[in-house]
């Protein structure tokens, strides 16, 4: 049996990377200049190192540069976010408000897994760029 949309799959790929680049950019925003939300806590020297690491990599990871390795590093930080902030408020992420950590630290992985794709700078450079004809 065929995958319903197993022609597009790159086009969802590079979809998916670029949607999960602008959360990690916006993310990076909103610590270090408020938008599109102001921070609700304070910010410290950790928070503008983890907003500008946050612009830098969402960035990379939206149009295909070097992808897996910010991706890899989001994925840990999301982690890492995940057990100090909500862990603490229940066990389960339906319980401390932690599902979108825990979804994004898996997308972050997977695309640290996957490269930056077929639609991409890195796919780019080396040539190998699909076309619609090739999908």
């Amino acid at each position: 049996m065929e995958r319903f949309l197993g022609r597009y799959s790159s086009y969802i790929y590079a979809l998916l990377r670029i949607v999960a680049g602008l959360l990690l950019l916006m993310h990076g925003t909103q610590k270090l200049v408020g938008w599109p939300l102001a921070l609700p806590m304070p910010a410290s020297t950790m928070t503008n190192a983890i907003g500008v690491f946050e612009i830098v990599a969402g960035i990379l990871i939206m149009i295909g540069l070097f992808a897996s390795v910010p991706a890899f590093i989001a994925s840990g930080m999301l982690a890492v976010g995940y057990f100090m902030v909500h862990q603490p408020m229940g066990a389960w992420p339906i319980q401390n408000g932690g599902e979108p950590a825990v979804l994004l630290c898996f997308v972050y992985l997977y695309i640290a897994a996957s490269g930056s794709g077929p639609l991409s700078l890195d796919a780019l450079w080396r040539g190998n760029v699909s076309t619609a004809a090739d999908v």
